[in-house]
């Protein structure tokens, strides 16, 4: 199982044994991650699972489609490495990955 590294806006890091083939959210939420909220479990309808991509990994998570582009787009912390990690399949080429996540959850 690849290893991911969420670390909160404080700085607390969380490291994880990610199931590949589940979304970053859902790994998050299954190992209790504070700061992943999910709203809309998963559906990329509210933008409350917003993370960022280390730079080194941004490849490895995939293209943004439109209606994640469209979440993100409502987010007035969005950044360049700006994800919804619920739109992030975990795969075994993540081992290592590190994302941030933000502030708060809108």
């Amino acid at each position: 199982m690849p290893k991911i590294t969420l670390i909160e806006f404080n700085g607390q890091d969380h490291t994880i044994d990610a199931e590949p083939g589940k979304s970053l959210m859902q790994n998050a939420i299954d190992n209790m991650v504070p700061g992943i909220d999910a709203d809309c479990g998963g559906a990329c309808a509210c933008g409350t699972c917003h993370c960022f991509v280390d730079e080194p990994w941004r490849e490895s998570t995939g293209d943004v489609d439109a209606m994640e582009e469209a979440m993100l787009g409502m987010r007035p912390d969005r950044a360049d490495n700006s994800r919804l990690s619920c739109q992030i399949q975990v795969s075994e080429a993540m081992d290592g990955m590190v994302v941030h996540l933000p502030e708060f959850q809108m």
